[in-house]
Parts: C-alpha cells; structure tokens; sequence
C-alpha cells in the first residue's frame, strides 16, 4: 500500500468501500497533504484550484466527522457561486451514498427562500451554501449553527472579491470556537500582510497547518501561444483569425472587465459565432441557463471575466483564450490550467499588444520561462463555426417525476431521433434541458410536443437562440 493510497487513511469502511465502487484508489496531491492533517482534527489553510481534488479532501474530512445520530447542522460548507455549491452537494452526496441517511442540503441565493425553509424543518447534517443566503437564514432564525464541528470556506479569495466578507464575519460568529475550519484558496495569502485573506486567515483558523499545491502545467497536454497585436489590426479582430485558426469546440475567452466580456461577445456574435457573455451582472436565472446550454455544446464560446468563471465544473475545454494578460499573473497560470486536463489536449492562447510587452516579461519570470511572442497565423478558411448542439426546455422536473431516461425514451421513440443525435439531459426541480444536433432540432421539439411523458404533456421550447 502506497502512502497516497486512500486505504492509508483511518476513514470509516463504508467511506472507503464507496471510494473503492466510485474509482477513487490514490490520492491527488492535494488530497494527500491536507486529508491526514483534516482527519486529526486539524484547522488546514490549502492552496487549491477548482479541479484538484479539493472538494473529495474536505468532503471525506467532514463525513468522518458526522455522528448520523444527530440531526443539526454539524457541517457548513461555504461558496461564492450558485453553480460551485450545487457541484460540491452534488459530490457530497456521491461520496456518502453508503451511509445511512446522510442529508445534504443547498441554500443559495437566486433560488426561491420558501421551500429552502421547508427543507431546514426537516433538518440536515451538512449544508452548502453562498454567503449571503446562509446569513438571511441565520437573521431570520431559520437556521443554527450551534452544533456546528466543521466549516469549509471554498475558494475564499472569490468570496472576498465578490464582497462577502461582512457576510463570512457574521456565519463565522454563529459558529462554535470548538469548531474545525478548513479554508480552501487558488491563491496563498501572505500571512504578514494586511490582505483581506491574510486577515481573516489570521482572524478563524487556529494552530493551523498550510497546505501548497504548486500548479504545474503539463506541456504534453497544453500548448500555450503568445501572439502579437499588429497595431493595424483591432484586438478582436486578432481574437477571430485565433478562433477561425483553432476552430475550437469548447472555448473560454477571458476579459478582465464586465464591459469587456459583452463587447467582446457581441462583436463574436456579430461575426457569426455561437458566443455568449458570462459576467457577475447577470441574473441568477440568466446565468444558469447560459451554462447549461455552453455544457450542452449549445454555445461554442463563453466570453468571462475570472470571477464569473471560478467554480465552473467544465468536463473538456478545447481553449483557452487571454484577450489580455491577466491583471494578476497568478490567475493568468489559473486561467491556462483550465484546458488540457485528465489527459486531454488543449491550446491556451494570448494576444499581447505592444505595450503590453513587459507583462509578458513578468509573467516569465513568473513561470521561470523565456515567453516568445509568435506572428498572428492566417486561417485558411474564413467561414465562422456555429455550436453541434441545441437546448430543448421542458416545463417539468424531478418535482413531476422525470427522469433523463423519460426523456430520452420520448424523443428516441418511433418516428423520433437516432440515440446518438441526443446529448445532455439534466432534469432539475421544476424544468428539464435535453441537448440534440442542431440539424434535427425541429424534428425533437415537435416530437416532444406531440407525445407524452409519464402521461402528461410538458411545455417545451428550444432556448439556445
């Protein structure tokens, strides 16, 4: 037995049993740092990015610690986005599917405060949330966190971009001293400083141990290019000779402002690609339905400012693409290590005007490497590429019984779509999206209008135009 093994931690067997079922043998390095340290007990300050492994470390953690006799709150699990808490209960849940009765509850703003009330009579054992959705329910006294024994501030430095430190320093009072505090962060504050992260790394964690993860870049999977702005040529223009060169399926272009992000995706928009703009202005509603149709291949290129984009799950990314260097030159290395992972290839490029030439220079000595800036190439073909896919919505969920296999019986059912001309179900509470091949979009909305599901007829509409 390894020393990364997950059998070398004194987890409880059904824990392990299930790591064994779900694939889970050795550790990332991540998780072999903090989980032992997690596991004696200890308050833990880790350097993560989304993607490490981070959410299985402290989620072990906290579900070792639960005594499945009590029904309070033993566990809080915070995260600066609606998506990023859906993700982690979603994992949550998976990784305690072999013990008893374990409830895992989300309570996140942009959703509807009624039924999260109903939820919480009910009682739950860990509960993640955003910020200022945990502190309306402490201020309303719908929820308590007295019995609290282990909070996770995940991603804590986009917490404190967005603004919630009032909010964090209020749940953190309602907590118990006794409790454990694991803080999980893509960036390392410097404990001396007077940094918002310095402080309150200083002001909830005790006796803590620190856990740095260096970020490396594999050059076998990522092929990363630095190319120059003629000064004749716009920045956009630059930007759609990159995506006509490349041709990605899945992009992320990143801008470092808000105003930016639409410019930049309308100009995509304008010049024909399946573009759409990803930024903190954007309802929560709106926002949710972007991502869906970008997972679902409805949209080819999501245009994002780094906040916005932080805590998105995205299985494969063909590209990356830096309108600019990023402000700080660690998050530009984040922004990179977004494509290219589990083993698959992917591009991150930049664009890098003339005077921007010396934050080229910082960023290699950043990365300890000699950074070349290469001529724009010429694409050979000049026709914009359009998303494989498109999004159907169902006005039905989970709530009327629905499940991905319904769905998919309908639309594959006589006269209907071949099994592989249909892509991504995901059925919420309320609604349902269902991906299929844009050439046979039609043909799949009149289907589902035509028939039944579990005997009901559900409203249906395509929203990816």
């Amino acid at each position: 037995m390894t020393a990364t093994a997950f059998d070398s931690l004194r987890l409880p067997a059904e824990l392990l049993d299930n790591l064994h079922t779900l694939g889970y043998h050795q550790m990332t390095p991540v998780q072999a740092q903090s989980l032992p340290l997690m596991l004696e007990g200890r308050d833990v300050l880790a350097q993560a990015r989304t993607g490490s492994g981070k959410t299985a470390a402290f989620g072990l953690a906290l579900l070792a610690r639960l005594s499945l006799s009590n029904a309070s709150v033993q566990a809080l699990v915070l995260c600066p986005t609606r998506e990023l808490a859906d993700q982690v209960a979603e994992a949550l849940r998976k990784l305690a599917r072999t013990l008893a009765n374990v409830k895992v509850l989300t309570l996140c703003g942009g959703a509807p405060f009624g039924p999260q009330l109903a939820s919480l009579e009910h009682g739950a054992h860990i509960v993640v949330g955003t910020p200022g959705r945990i502190d309306e329910h402490l201020r309303k006294g719908s929820l308590s966190l007295s019995g609290l024994t282990t909070l996770v501030l995940d991603e804590a430095d986009r917490m404190l971009d967005m603004g919630f430190r009032p909010a964090i320093e209020t749940i953190i009072q309602a907590t118990p001293k006794t409790r454990q505090t694991l803080l999980f962060s893509a960036t390392f504050p410097d404990e001396q400083g007077e940094g918002e992260l310095a402080t309150m790394t200083r002001g909830v964690l005790t006796e803590y141990a620190s856990v740095i993860v260096e970020e490396e870049h594999d050059a076998s999977t990522i092929e990363q290019h630095f190319y120059d702005v003629p000064a004749d040529k716009s920045r956009s223009g630059a930007l759609v000779d990159l995506l006509l060169h490349y041709r990605p399926a899945t992009s992320v272009v990143f801008c470092n402002t808000k105003r930016e992000t639409d410019q930049v995706a309308d100009q995509l928009a304008a010049a024909g690609f399946s573009a759409v703009a990803l930024h903190g202005d954007l309802e929560q509603k709106d926002r949710d339905r972007l991502l869906v149709l970008f997972a679902n291949r409805s949209v080819s290129i999501l245009v994002a400012t780094d906040v916005a984009a932080r805590g998105l799950d995205i299985e494969r990314l063909d590209a990356v693409f830096n309108y600019q260097i990023a402000r700080e030159l660690d998050v530009h290395v984040h922004r990179v290590g977004r494509t290219g992972r589990a083993g698959e290839r992917g591009i991150a490029a930049t664009l890098v005007a003339s005077e921007e030439h010396y934050r080229l220079e910082r960023l290699g000595e950043r990365v300890g490497e000699v950074l070349t800036l290469e001529p724009l190439p010429r694409p050979r073909d000049r026709a914009p590429f359009t998303a494989p896919m498109a999004t159907l919505q169902l006005g039905g969920g989970k709530k009327d019984k629905l499940r991905p296999g319904d769905i998919l019986g309908a639309l594959t059912g006589e006269g209907g779509l071949r099994g592989d001309q249909v892509g991504k179900i995901k059925v919420q509470a309320k609604s349902a999206f269902v991906a299929v091949e844009r050439g046979v979009a039609n043909k799949a909305l009149g289907k589902l209008e035509r028939d039944k599901l579990k005997g009901r007829a559900f409203r249906v509409r395509r929203i990816d135009d």
